[in-house]
């Protein structure tokens, strides 16, 4: 079977303001399957915004399911993180979900995985996919340097052009939202 590869997403807190993005590009094989999938999602009026990497079908069902937790835990998100987490790990259907997820509010970015992991990553950089080292790299680098002078959401751009650059997986369709 041929395994579908995608994605480079890339989350940061800077200056007080969060943003996430991701590029476009699904792939297949050897071959570019889609250009332009859409990996960010807003929840919760735009307050929570998510971002995926793995399988598609397999993002959007703990996309659902994050979402129920949000609304079960009143818009916590980290609480919301933490249930999916332990739901992912111990539930057999769910175990077997290949993706991972970035999930921020206008405080803080956490790494959501099927390994029951919830990280809140260092430096307020978080990335997932096929590039995400190129792009936790380029992010390092311009919000060590950014002072005031970039945006979260320029430090995101970048990022990911960067990755894009690099990463045959990665391609520059990309997707940015702020948190409000």
């Amino acid at each position: 079977m041929t395994k579908i590869r995608s994605t480079t997403v890339c989350a940061v807190i800077h200056n007080g303001e969060v943003a996430i993005g991701a590029d476009g590009q699904a792939t297949m094989g050897n071959t570019v399957a889609k250009s332009n999938v859409k990996k960010i999602r807003k929840l919760q009026d735009g307050k929570i915004v998510t971002g995926f990497a793995g399988s598609t079908a397999d993002a959007f069902t703990l996309l659902e399911k994050f979402d129920e937790k949000l609304n079960a835990f009143g818009g916590s998100m980290k609480r919301a993180a933490i249930e999916l987490a332990k739901e992912w790990r111990t539930d057999r259907y769910l175990r077997k979900l290949e993706a991972m997820m970035i999930v921020a509010d206008k405080e803080e970015v956490l790494v959501i995985s099927g390994t029951g992991d919830v990280l809140e990553p260092d430096n307020q950089i978080a990335t997932i996919g096929s590039g995400s080292m190129y792009a936790q790299s380029a992010a390092l680098a311009l919000k060590k340097h950014a002072g005031d002078k970039l945006s979260a959401e320029d430090i995101v751009r970048e990022s990911l052009n960067i990755a894009a650059d690099i990463c045959i997986y990665t391609n520059h369709n990309l997707v940015i939202e702020k948190v409000k």
